[in-house]
């Protein structure tokens, strides 16, 4: 590879088929091009998931977003990044999902609930580069994501997946409309999970990070959660400091190793983790 070329994977993806090398493609985009990104971009899709009653409020009853807030968020990212780093078909990518079945399956989730959250899977990503990427994806980087999930959804038993790019686009448009409405579950879990963003950084900053996060949300989001909405000033700041990151990144050499959040050093699990280790600390024993 050519250390001095920061496209040069790109157009190495653009010879790619996304349909039959979506794996490969989605590999490439969250473990070198976006890995910082994807992840951010997966978060803001998991808080929109809260900002659906039905989904807030199991979790709200589960109680693991109060207790165990750390270990719920590195338990998801982790097998999001299993899938992501080694394909869903591979063993450790079909082990995760097999974990994900089992622990999903001691919870009365709805199917339209499962697409919802498979879907922002897709989009939210898209959505993010669109606003923030250091470029912006490519055609078949936007359709293998789309590709992608819709196996990974296949393999999660979920039905009713849409065929198209196009259709299931509209269908996470339509589900915010319909579905996007104020539950004091919704903030409750997601308050959990701003704290738990907010714990990261020295407390001081508190104040200031957190109309930070809400710029990043839209209008319908901040109605759902019930959360202020920021400053016009203050979106300017935050939005614009996440652009000027994208456009400082095309000066950087391309990365020559992965970046994904498998490799990252986890509050969770300081010594590493095994895939027995991931889920509900009261379910662990029950997916063995």
């Amino acid at each position: 590879m050519n250390i001095w070329n920061r496209y040069q994977r790109l157009q190495y993806i653009q010879q790619l088929n996304p349909i039959t090398d979506h794996s490969l493609i989605c590999r490439l985009v969250a473990g070198y091009e976006f890995p910082w990104d994807i992840t951010r971009a997966l978060e803001l899709a998991i808080l929109k998931t809260f900002c659906v009653s039905s989904i807030s409020r199991l979790l709200n009853n589960t109680g693991e977003f109060h207790h165990h807030t750390q270990k719920r968020y590195d338990d998801t990212g982790l097998l999001i990044a299993e899938i992501l780093q080694w394909g869903y078909d591979s063993e450790r990518g079909a082990a995760s999902i097999r974990r994900m079945n089992a622990i999903h399956g001691h919870y009365p989730i709805s199917n339209d609930d499962f697409l919802y959250v498979l879907s922002t899977f897709i989009y939210e990503p898209i959505r993010w580069n669109e606003r923030f990427g250091w470029r912006l994806f490519c055609e078949q980087e936007k359709l293998a994501i789309f590709y992608f999930w819709q196996a990974v959804g296949e393999r999660m038993q979920i039905r009713d997946i849409p065929s198209t790019y196009e259709e299931f686009a509209h269908y996470n448009q339509k589900y915010e409309e319909e579905n996007f409405v104020y539950s004091d579950s919704n903030r409750t879990v997601g308050e959990s999970t701003i704290n738990l963003f907010l714990s990261w950084f020295p407390a001081l900053s508190h104040p200031l990070l957190k109309p930070a996060m809400y710029s990043l949300f839209d209008e319908r989001m901040l109605a759902a959660f019930g959360f202020a909405k920021p400053s016009r000033f203050m979106v300017t700041v935050a939005q614009n400091s996440l652009k000027l990151r994208g456009y400082l990144q095309r000066w950087l050499l391309p990365r020559r190793r992965s970046d994904f959040f498998t490799e990252s050093q986890l509050k969770s699990y300081p010594h590493g983790y095994q895939l027995k280790d991931l889920g509900p600390t009261w379910m662990l024993d029950k997916l063995e």
